[in-house]
Order: structure tokens, then C-alpha cells, then sequence
């Protein structure tokens, strides 16, 4: 069993009787301090070690981008008074404590800990489960007590069902995005980030490619304060620097960032609002494509993410099947508008059971700004003006070693996915694109017309190849034939015994 999984058991089994999404911020909330203080102590430890530093200097760690921990606040002043009565109230004043000497943590940290209805023990537990946790003093612990965050963060959307979902996207679907958007270089944006998962996947996918994550610059908004909060740990946590504003109106209503543009977004909205004040924002001017209708925001999320980009910005949204196909309220004017106004560049469909929660069936949305891809800059990319990418991955994904009911996808058909993208474009070293029956297919702008512009995939790929079976022709419909006569006779049988009951009735 992975470090990840085994901890995220011991501290689960803690929490007791306690709601998943309480008790969410208290575990995390511990991790994150025990992050810091490590992070704080080496450098303390070294600057100690230097005749010309003074490792008490908190200028000396801002240079550093560590955050300065104030004495009272360390994770071995604490630990050494884990089974004080008063424990929690301690633990709330080191979070305001670490705040007050950190700018970028203000608001960000819980203090949910001295509340009557914490139990001490539990606090207690979990500060010797996590003192207990052997980290080396190098860069590693902190890329193992990231990879642990982010793991409890996907548990906990388990236990909190579709709450908790809500505000995470799960793994797979955030990989997904990333490969095929790939965003290395230049500005990155989520409007609705919730826990950060799609920045830190960005992070990843640098590293993964031997780039550099100073490269990038984070930008992000949420409305719901205690993610807000989380997002910024689980940022923190990974080393990102980022942007993240916060506001109760929510994106729609108030856009933090209207007046810039980005190189790439990638975002996972709430599905089908209909409560977001469309009433009062008719006339906006990010509905370049047709007023979204009141009781849906699925069309106001695509326009205000299209509106975004930068003149080769490219963006990936999650969203709800029904954004492909819908008529009502003018959403088939808008997808319509945005497909002869050349804003789509893929469509994939996903396979269903992916999310915490929820059973909605969801796709991708990716857009782009130039589907030229810069011809005039490089030739070895495709023009691919007039023409979409329609991928049908429904039958891809497995269930989640012992779930029931989550599905996921594997690496390899991620890649796949991307791959095809990729290739599309035209893209060094992802291979000559072809059309694959039942997988992908490029179409034209007049092939979506005849489809009435509903851009579900299953449309356009048409069906794969079937499997060959190896039983030969004869032999099968003789087979299915014997079975259809047995159906048919029970058939008989049932409606006989059916009338021969309803006549003892009479």
C-alpha cells in the first residue's frame, strides 16, 4: 500500500463520527502545518549554520520564498504539547500567528480547531501520525507531502459524495486536460479553481517535460471561500505562486480579471446553474456568441473562458453532456455561432462514472483562438481552420480498484486522447493523424451543419470495427436463431398463463 494511502486510512479512521467535510480541514489543515515548519525549519537550520545570516531575520526566508513561522507556531513546539487539553486553541492561534507574518496566507488557513466539538484525542492522534511521518530534509518531502495532500484532498470528495465533488476534478480528467493543452509557457487561468488541481497537474506536466515552472505565471478565482482556502494550501504546499482571488459574487457576476487575457485556461464549472443572475448580465459583453439562457450558465462558462484567450490562447472546459446537443433557450444559436465563428478545435466525449458523486456523463469543450496554429510562424503545423476534432472515448475507463461505482482513466488512454489531438494539429513527434472509426474523426464546418451543429462525438466517428469473435457465420445465426425461437416460446407460454390467471379472476 502507497505512503499516500496508508496515512489518509490512519487519519480517516480518527475522525470517528465526524462529517467527511469538517474534518477535511482539520487533516489537511494539520498537514499544511507540519509542511511548513519542515520547509521552515532547513533553511533555519541552515542559515544557523552561516556566520553571516540570521536565521531569525524573517526577510531571509521571504528571499527564499519559505514562509516565516513564528516560534509559538512550529510543528515541535506544538507536538511536544499535543496532549495539552488546550491544543486546539493553540493550533488556531499558529494558524493566525503564520498568517500575520505571511501576506499571501491571510484568510487561507483554518481555525476550526478549539472549537467544543473537536475532540482533543483526535488532535492529538493526528499530530503524532504526522510527526511520525520520516521526511530526509530534501527536496523529496516536500514533493511526498504534496503527492499526500493531493491524495486525501480526492479521498475526502469520496466520503463527501457529490458536496464534495463539486469543488474537485478528479485526477484523470484533470490529466487529460492538461495533456492535450499542454500549457509550458505564459499565462495560466482557472475561473473557477476549486482546490487548485488543474495548477498543480500544470506544474507537473513542466517537470514531466523537463521545462520550467518559472515559465508560467497562475491565475485563479473561486467563490467558495473555505476551497478558496484549501486552494491556496494545496498551492502553497507544491511551491506555486499564484494569483487566486476570491470574491461571493462568483466569477460571472464579478470577474476578477476583466480586462486580461491568457494563454491558457483550463476549468471544471458547476454543471447546469441555473440560479447564476443571468437575468442581470443580458447584455455583457462576453456573450460575442448570443446571450446564454437565465436558467443555465453552461454558455456563459464557455463564452467567458473563449473570451479570455489570448490572440493563440487555448482553453479546455469540463461540462455536461447536454452542452453538445441542447436547443433551448438559444444554447443551439450560441454552438452554432461559436462553431462558424472557428472557436472549436476538439470535442471529446468522456466515458460516465468519473466524477464523485454524480453520474453526469461529461465532455470537453477545447477551444481556440488561432486554428490556424501559427501556420505563418510554423509550418510543420496543421491549418485547421474550418474543420473540428470529434473524439469518442466513452468506452474507455476502468472502476477505481475497490469502488463500485468510480471509474478512471489510465495513463495509456490518456495518452491516446492527447496523442490523436496532438496529431491533429500537426504537432513534432505525435505522428500522422488519421481518422479512426469509432475513436476520432476531423470534420468539416459543412459536416457539422448537416448535423444541425450538436457537436456530440458519437455523431461523427461513426462505429468501430467489431470484434471478431472467431465463431464462424453459420454457426452463429443457427445459434441466435435457437435462442430467438426459446425467447419467442416463452414469450407464448407467459401470455397464455397470463389470460388462463385472469380468467380464474373473472
Amino acid at each position: 500500500m502507497s505512503i499516500e494511502r496508508t496515512l489518509f486510512a490512519a487519519a480517516d479512521k480518527m475522525r470517528g463520527a465526524m462529517d467527511a467535510g469538517e474534518y477535511k480541514h482539520i487533516a489537511l489543515g494539520l498537514l499544511f502545518l507540519r509542511y511548513v515548519s519542515e520547509s521552515f525549519q532547513r533553511l533555519h537550520d541552515q542559515l544557523d549554520a552561516d556566520d553571516y545570516a540570521d536565521a531569525e531575520d524573517p526577510d531571509e526566508y521571504l528571499a527564499e520564498s519559505v514562509f516565516w513561522v513564528p516560534e509559538e507556531a512550529r510543528w515541535n513546539s506544538l507536538a511536544k504539547r499535543s496532549k495539552d487539553p488546550k491544543i486546539g486553541v493553540m493550533i488556531d492561534d499558529a494558524m493566525r500567528a503564520i498568517e500575520a507574518s505571511n501576506e499571501s496566507l491571510k484568510g487561507a488557513l483554518p481555525k476550526v480547531f478549539g472549537r467544543e466539538s473537536v475532540d482533543r484525542a483526535m488532535l492529538t492522534g493526528l499530530i503524532d501520525l504526522f510527526t511520525n511521518l520520516k521526511l530526509d530534509g530534501t527536496k523529496a518531502d516536500f514533493d511526498l507531502i504534496g503527492r499526500i495532500y493531493e491524495y486525501c484532498i480526492g479521498e475526502f470528495a469520496g466520503s463527501e459524495g457529490k458536496r464534495g465533488g463539486e469543488f474537485y476534478t478528479p485526477k484523470s480528467v484533470v490529466d487529460t486536460l492538461v495533456e492535450m493543452i499542454e500549457p509550458t509557457k505564459g499565462r495560466v487561468y482557472d475561473p473557477c479553481c476549486g482546490t487548485g488541481g488543474f495548477f498543480v497537474q500544470s506544474e507537473k506536466f513542466i517537470e514531466a517535460h523537463q521545462g520550467s515552472s518559472n515559465d508560467i505565471a497562475v491565475y485563479g478565482q473561486e467563490r467558495n471561500h473555505t476551497t478558496f482556502g484549501l486552494a491556496r494550501m494545496n498551492l502553497a504546499i507544491r511551491g506555486i505562486f499564484a494569483d487566486i482571488r476570491w470574491n461571493s459574487e462568483g466569477t460571472l457576476v464579478r470577474d476578477a480579471f476583466p480586462d486580461e487575457r491568457f494563454d491558457y485556461v483550463l476549468a471544471n464549472p458547476p454543471f447546469n446553474i441555473s440560479d447564476w443572475s443571468g437575468e442581470l448580465l443580458r447584455e455583457d459583453a462576453r456573450w460575442r456568441c448570443g446571450a446564454p439562457p437565465v436558467g443555465n450558465a453552461n454558455f456563459a462558462w464557455i463564452q467567458h473562458i473563449y473570451a479570455h484567450l489570448s490572440a493563440s490562447g487555448i482553453g479546455g472546459v469540463v461540462m455536461a453532456n447536454g452542452s453538445m446537443s441542447s436547443m433551448s433557450g438559444g444554447e443551439g444559436d450560441i454552438r452554432r455561432a461559436l462553431v462558424e465563428g472557428d472557436a472549436i478545435d476538439a470535442m471529446v466525449a468522456l466515458p460516465g462514472q468519473l466524477f464523485y458523486g454524480t453520474q453526469i456523463p461529461a465532455c470537453l469543450w477545447i477551444m481556440a483562438k488561432d486554428k490556424s496554429n501559427g501556420i505563418a510562424k510554423d509550418a510543420k503545423l496543421r491549418d485547421r481552420r474550418g474543420e473540428a476534432l470529434f473524439i469518442d472515448a466513452r468506452k474507455m475507463g476502468a472502476l477505481v480498484p475497490g469502488s463500485r461505482k468510480q471509474k478512471e482513466l489510465s495513463e495509456d488512454e490518456i495518452g491516446k486522447i492527447a496523442t490523436a489531438y496532438h496529431a491533429w494539429r500537426g504537432e513534432p513527434d505525435a505522428g500522422v493523424y488519421e481518422d479512426e472509426p469509432g475513436f476520432c474523426k476531423s470534420a468539416s464546418l459543412e459536416e457539422i451543419a448537416k448535423h444541425n451543429f450538436v457537436l456530440t462525438p458519437g455523431r461523427y466517428v461513426g462505429a468501430g470495427a467489431a470484434e471478431d469473435d472467431a465463431e464462424p457465420f453459420e454457426e452463429k445465426f443457427e445459434r441466435l436463431m435457437g435462442e430467438l425461437r426459446g425467447q419467442f416460446a416463452e414469450g407464448h407460454r407467459l401470455e397464455a398463463e397470463i389470460e388462463a390467471r385472469l380468467g380464474a379472476l373473472g
